[in-house]
């Protein structure tokens, strides 16, 4: 119900009486907008809900209500509808702009001034969040503010007491590249140098024929590559030790007599754009016809330069029919 100016010996009817206890519980009849909308002074007491697909606006002006004076304000509609501040001030602890199915009241404390309490669907507070997988937090203890979400690599940090999003600077994986494996070797060049150690997975590999699955690096064909092994074939243990190879044995694969014979290996460098030897340390796990090979230890990769490339190839001629090359870099 409207305000009304009631005079002495007024008889109200029934219908009025219901109208009038439905304002005082804060309900009433609602004058259905449909489009933006400035408030006029026949809208105290009253429910003014917003219907619009769009965004609108209800517009708050001065010299309209007096102190003491509510409207209520809904919208139902899928556009956003913004109470608007016009010559009158309107302040608020929540938000203006309404989503759809929230709501408040605005109260006049003087006729050129007014609060509006927000009352917000479900959640009682003010949704900040814009983007998928943004986060809310507090920045004073009681306003929920939005912490965009951060990019691929980042981790959640707090900086100045709040939380932020930050490159991390230790520990933790990034995935460089995935490489599928074929043909008679693959390389992978252009490696980044900004991170600590690099590691590189070998997954599910399988060759054409029976033949050591090796790897060279930076595309060095020279006899700069030392290694130690610890050699388990067919439950028999054996070291393999060796200077000046032109290459790193991994393992042996072999598809020829069981097409589901394959290799699985974890190489590690640390240290990877050091201006020194490179120590490698290898550890795979393989299938070669009716042998079972495991070969972990260590390599030396005698030379001062960064590591930017490597490639990994079956010798003997072979060529793998399945694969794939997984790099990370550790900081």
């Amino acid at each position: 119900m409207a305000k009304q100016t009631f005079t002495t010996g007024q008889v109200l009817t029934a219908a009025q009486m219901t109208s009038l206890q439905q304002t005082a519980m804060g309900g009433g009849s609602a004058t259905a907008k449909t489009a933006s909308y400035v408030l006029v002074a026949a809208d105290a007491g009253t429910v003014i809900q917003m219907n619009a697909a769009g965004a609108t606006t209800i517009t708050v002006n001065t010299a309209l209500f007096a102190a003491g004076d509510t409207v209520q304000i809904q919208n139902i509609g899928a556009g956003v509808c913004t109470v608007t501040a016009g010559t009158a001030t309107v302040s608020t602890a929540g938000s203006l702009a309404l989503s759809q199915y929230e709501g408040g009241q605005l109260y006049f404390t003087a006729t050129s001034a007014s609060i509006f309490f927000d009352i917000v669907q479900s959640s009682g507070m003010t949704n900040p969040l814009t983007t998928t997988g943004d986060t809310i937090y507090s920045s004073s203890g009681t306003t929920p503010d939005r912490l965009g979400i951060g990019t691929t690599g980042q981790v959640l940090t707090v900086a100045s007491g709040l939380p932020s999003w930050a490159t991390s600077t230790s520990g933790g994986l990034t995935l460089l590249s995935t490489t599928t494996l074929s043909g008679s070797s693959v390389t992978v060049s252009s490696i980044s140098g900004s991170y600590t150690n690099l590691k590189i997975l070998i997954l599910s590999a399988t060759n054409s024929q029976g033949s050591n699955l090796s790897i060279r690096l930076n595309g060095d064909t020279g006899s700069n590559y030392s290694r130690q092994l610890q050699v388990m074939v067919a439950g028999t243990q054996a070291n393999e030790t060796g200077t000046g190879n032109t290459n790193i044995n991994l393992g042996v694969i072999d598809t020829s007599t069981n097409a589901s014979d394959m290799a699985n290996g974890m190489i590690e460098i640390p240290v990877y754009t050091n201006a020194l030897d490179k120590v490698i340390f290898t550890n795979t796990v393989s299938k070669g016809g009716a042998s079972m090979y495991q070969k972990n230890g260590i390599a030396i990769y005698d030379t001062s330069s960064a590591i930017t490339s490597f490639t990994i190839f079956p010798g003997d001629g072979g060529t793998f029919s399945q694969g794939t090359l997984l790099i990370y870099g550790e900081k």
